[in-house]
């Protein structure tokens, strides 16, 4: 049976979100579930999610952190070699993107970055999808086989893995040190609280359409005061309207809340890349040809400026 190597991530302790998606995403493609722990005091947890088949945690080779690079990717070519998997899946974030592709370089390994669909071929082929031209084109790209793919999956694509009845079996492996990293780790800042937009259930998600700076605030007292979290498509970041963190979309973050509203944004292929998968979109516009009515469940052809006047009086 194919080996997956899924490398795992932490964040104040604990397995990221992605860690998790990377799970689901090694089970679409089928094969022996691995999880390599490069960070001690995750390996309980890791053993712990469904579909993990095995842990191996490396013990000596954490060094300064995660981010260390060249220890990290020390790290993962000794767990390859350990694990021999036809694929590993790294989330796509600052930390393996810092490291993986000189893993691949050296492993002269097939590499992808930042994929959001992972499939086999009929003759067991890995084939991965990417964005490619700002969410214009998708680029199906088949794997070399014989090799190990390094593939970095764009977080927020793929459900969490959920918790197992019983934990998966946990190995040690020795990893030694390699010297003294070249990288200093000054500050690791994380968004505003609030604001991560990718366990939201319900985001009002504001565009060009609020016509002017003064007008979010209209928007913003609405979100909160319904318990709700305010995206935002990317004109409104660029502009400095919005911090980058609100952005939704092919350059923000992928998003599949329980519901989307849309309020003023067109629905670029751009935009629709960050939040298609939502359970229900509903989209409000003066446009009535706008693309965004196109994958809306609800649609409605008004000022959004009046609407949600209207429901600022409602709650």
């Amino acid at each position: 049976m194919n080996a997956i190597l899924v490398v795992a991530e932490q964040l104040d302790g604990e397995l990221t979100e992605a860690t998790k998606e990377l799970v689901t995403a090694a089970r679409t493609i089928g094969g022996r579930v691995v999880v390599g722990i490069i960070e001690p005091g995750l390996e309980e947890a890791a053993a712990l999610m469904d579909g993990v088949d095995l842990v191996v945690r490396v013990d000596g080779g954490s060094g300064t952190g995660d981010f260390d690079h060249e220890q990290r990717a020390h790290s993962v070519r000794v767990l390859i070699d350990h694990v021999s998997p036809d694929t590993v899946l790294l989330a796509w974030s600052i930390r393996s993107a810092s490291y993986a592709p000189a893993v691949a370089e050296e492993l002269d390994a097939a590499y992808v970055a930042d994929a959001i669909s992972l499939a086999r071929g009929d003759d067991g082929t890995l084939v991965a999808v990417r964005s490619m031209y700002a969410g214009k084109v998708h680029a199906e790209l088949e794997l070399a086989s014989g090799v190990p793919a390094i593939v970095l999956v764009r977080p927020g694509v793929w459900a969490g893995a959920g918790d197992a009845g019983s934990a998966a079996a946990v190995e040690t492996l020795e990893v030694p040190r390699v010297g003294e990293s070249r990288v200093r780790h000054r500050e690791y800042v994380l968004p505003a609280p609030g604001v991560d937009l990718t366990q939201a259930d319900v985001i009002f998600a504001i565009g060009r359409g609020v016509g002017a700076e003064e007008n979010i605030a209209l928007f913003s007292e609405l979100a909160q005061s319904m318990g709700v979290l305010l995206g935002s498509s990317r004109p409104l970041v660029d502009v400095g309207w919005l911090p980058s963190a609100h952005q939704v979309g092919q350059t923000g973050v992928t998003v599949k809340p329980k519901v989307y509203v849309a309020f003023g944004i067109s629905g670029a292929l751009q935009h629709v890349a960050g939040m298609k998968d939502s359970k229900m979109v509903v989209a409000v516009n003066t446009d009535p040809t706008a693309p965004i009515f196109g994958i809306a469940d609800v649609g409605y052809n008004a000022d959004i400026l009046e609407v949600a006047a209207c429901m600022r009086e409602l709650v």
